[in-house]
């Protein structure tokens, strides 16, 4: 009897506590929301968060206010939401640099993205276009190949940086094809481009709504979709799959999450709003004429394709010997 006197308090501490939690899910949203987004302004993170903070404010009432915490490739910002409260006030407006590609190529991390975090959805994800110079004697994925091998390590291509999305899949390209390329790290995207532009590096990866206007107006050419399937921008252009190398797929892509331990009932509600609008035709409409495939899916599929990345871009940071600091 006595152990069990002891135990009770515990018990009704656990019962109070879970009873609190189920509280505040019902309840839930009774004030704002606030939506980390890890990077500046003015990226596809930022202008995917904006958009689904707009349609949770319209369904719950509340304001939802987007926080651009910017720096050190996403690590900083991502932070600040796994030491969040896991109350549903709090989320992570996802990408693949600080929560796939850091935990990649980095030592050390201050946060582990399966352990730390619990994901809603998968918003959107995007595809990319390998580009090349118009200088450049090759019209597709096998012809650039063919010139790489003849002249190893001469080629330079341009990335946002180190261990950065561009980085790894322009090295997973280069190891599947069997070639060796010259790696030119940049501060950001509208860099890179402006010098493949000019002919100052002779190939880059860069996201279709991006890309489309430059192929079309003959100031870059596209060469392969880095897609696994063909963008409605270029419907004419085969994927790099499709030109000799089977099984090739890179994507960025942009999802939310939160601090791990967040009732299930707040991560759903918030999945339930976000993929009605996704499924409606405005929210397809307007996804697909950016060049990017809508999302939808459940939590534990956005689990399962966050593990699936982090192994698959290990795998290549370690075939690649790349280390980020």
């Amino acid at each position: 009897m006595a152990t069990t006197s002891k135990r009770l308090p515990a018990l009704f501490a656990v019962g109070a506590c879970v009873l609190a939690w189920t509280c505040q899910a019902q309840n839930y949203p009774v004030r704002p929301i606030r939506i980390i987004v890890p990077f500046v302004p003015g990226g596809p993170t930022d202008i995917q968060a904006r958009w689904a903070a707009q349609h949770l404010n319209a369904a719950f009432g509340q304001p939802v206010i987007v926080d651009n915490r910017g720096g050190a490739g996403g690590v900083p910002g991502t932070e600040a939401v796994v030491r969040s409260a896991p109350d549903g006030y709090t989320l992570l407006a996802g990408n693949p640099g600080p929560l796939t590609i850091a935990p990649s190529v980095r030592a050390q991390m201050p946060y582990d993205t399966l352990r730390d975090l619990a994901p809603i959805m998968l918003i959107a994800r995007s595809a990319s276009c390998l580009c090349a110079h118009p200088s450049l004697p090759v019209k597709g994925v096998k012809d650039f190949v063919a010139l790489a091998r003849s002249q190893p390590g001469k080629i330079n291509y341009g990335s946002p940086g180190v261990g950065t999305v561009g980085h790894l899949a322009t090295e997973l390209f280069a190891t599947q094809a069997g070639i060796k390329l010259n790696h030119v790290p940049y501060k950001g995207a509208a860099q890179y481009t402006i010098d493949l532009i000019a002919g100052h590096i002779e190939l880059a990866i860069i996201q279709f709504a991006g890309c489309a206007p430059l192929v079309q107006n003959g100031k870059i050419r596209a060469l392969g979709a880095t897609s696994l399937k063909r963008t409605p921008l270029l419907p004419n252009l085969p994927t790099i799959a499709e030109q000799g190398l089977p099984g090739f797929v890179s994507y960025n892509w942009n999802g939310m999450l939160a601090p791990a331990g967040t009732p299930r009932a707040i991560i759903n509600r918030i999945h339930e709003v976000i993929a009605k609008q996704l499924a409606a035709p405005e929210g397809r409409d307007l996804f697909v004429g950016q060049g990017h495939e809508p999302g939808g899916d459940g939590p534990e599929e956005y689990a399962a394709f966050l593990r699936a990345e982090i192994e698959k871009w290990s795998k290549v940071a370690k075939a690649a010997g790349i280390t980020a600091q």
